[in-house]
């Protein structure tokens, strides 16, 4: 296998999917030498196979708002692979939803599946529904319009889809709902997400917030460091930098800056508990300003407008917003201000080249695939407890996410570690993800 040669091929079937050709290179450069490994690989054409989805299943969306006027919006549901399990994958409402961003997160999606060791295949869907500013009335209503669509294509044993940037639990209730009155199957796990009151799991808000803390403490230990008394930057303020903020401040460490698209607040002391709760408010809210937060809490935060967290002195940036969202630029502010430590909690966080630069300064970074597969892996708890007709205690559920952190981390190490002793997070989380689907698609024949 040449990288260069299947990204020329995959370039000119799919011209200007800019998201999802930076995702297949990453992974390709990652494990082009363990692929040549092994001929039976190439043989059956695992590469080529891999990384085009299953299928895409693509529909319009029609719905009326508060005003009685009929809009329209395109739904997707991309299943990318399933050699280990049923998809699953998170449903995104956002303005700039399109296939490319789909597929990449997808594509994404079936490594990190792979890595939480749960039998889960990859997927990733969406719309270019933009929820911002409306309505609890709009957006049941486009909720509600959405599943009429997408009902006859996702199971409890076929495709379980989840949340994502824009769908938090009011939106999982309402697309639960119809999907319940449509099916007539009830308390299935065919979505994750869910409210306590009607299948959902303990902690499963906080638990990509949550995992990305752990996996970052076995990072940092594995390095001889303590994550207590260090600074943490993170960017945006919904359910995962939420979760990230409770265990970062639990672990010891100080929450010095959030952000949003109107600029950043830089929380010199550390962020409170009053704050983080009211990150909830702020996300719930639909306005999507992080300046609410300095107005709320003028004493103890200082916003900028324009700026991003990357430009708040820190010991640990941790992306959480959106792909693509630190660029070289802030790779080199950050460590102009002293970081020397990433952990993307977003889906590709980082641009491509603001990796290689903190890569090659000696950051200890590693990838959104490997750091934020805590939420992933909780919906796969959820599921099973669905399937048990059972809940369990916020104990258990945590004992299991720390322990599947644990794994992912030590995966990473196991196939991440140079010769000279460095942890390339990056390689190791590609390769043991790569290596797990690979193995199934090979075992399963030419299918």
């Amino acid at each position: 296998m040449k990288t260069a040669e299947i990204m020329q091929r995959l370039a000119a079937k799919h011209p200007g999917e800019a998201e999802y050709l930076q995702a297949v290179q990453e992974v390709l450069e990652s494990i082009e030498e363990v692929y040549n490994q092994h001929p039976e690989f190439e043989k059956a054409q695992i590469v080529e196979r891999m990384v085009e989805p299953d299928r895409i299943f693509t529909f319009r969306v029609t719905w009326v708002d508060d005003k009685g006027q009929v809009q329209t919006n395109l739904g997707y549901r991309v299943q990318f692979n399933s050699a280990i399990g049923p998809y699953k994958g998170g449903l995104r409402f956002h303005k700039a939803v399109t296939p490319s961003m789909l597929k990449f997160l997808g594509f994404e999606q079936t490594f990190k599946n792979a890595l939480t060791t749960l039998p889960m295949g990859g997927g990733k869907g969406g719309s270019d529904f933009d929820p911002v500013g409306k309505s609890d009335a709009e957006i049941m209503r486009f909720c509600q319009a959405f599943m009429l669509e997408l009902w006859r294509c996702i199971g409890p044993d076929q495709d379980v889809p989840a949340g994502d940037v824009g769908v938090g639990g009011r939106e999982i209730g309402f697309l639960n709902g119809m999907y319940q009155k449509l099916a007539r199957q009830y308390h299935t796990g065919v979505l994750t997400g869910k409210g306590m009151t009607f299948g959902g799991s303990v902690l499963r808000p906080e638990a990509t917030g949550f995992g990305a803390l752990y996996f970052t403490q076995h990072m940092l230990h594995k390095a001889g460091k303590d994550i207590k008394g260090m600074r943490v930057a993170l960017s945006g303020f919904g359910n995962v930098a939420w979760g990230a903020a409770i265990k970062a401040v639990q672990l010891g460490a100080k929450v010095v800056a959030i952000s949003g698209p109107d600029g950043v607040c830089e929380i010199k002391d550390g962020i409170t508990p009053e704050m983080i709760d009211y990150m909830l408010v702020m996300r719930a809210s639909n306005h999507n300003k992080v300046e609410e937060m300095a107005q709320k809490f003028p004493a103890q935060a200082k916003f900028t407008a324009g700026k991003k967290s990357w430009s708040v002195p820190c010991d640990i940036a941790m992306p959480s917003a959106f792909q693509n969202e630190l660029s070289l630029e802030d790779a080199k502010e950050l460590e102009k201000n002293g970081c020397k430590i990433c952990a993307e909690i977003s889906n590709m966080g980082c641009q491509a080249d603001a990796i290689h630069y903190m890569q090659k300064q000696g950051f200890l970074f590693a990838p959104g695939k490997a750091v934020n597969a805590g939420g992933v892996a909780t919906s796969g708890l959820e599921m099973t407890q669905n399937a048990e007709h059972l809940s369990w205690k916020g104990e258990e559920v945590d004992e299991r996410l720390h322990h599947i952190m644990e794994s992912i981390h030590e995966q990473c190490v196991k196939f991440g570690t140079q010769a000279d002793g460095h942890v390339d997070y990056v390689k190791g989380a590609n390769i043991a993800g790569f290596m797990k689907v690979a193995t199934a698609m090979l075992e399963q024949g030419i299918i």
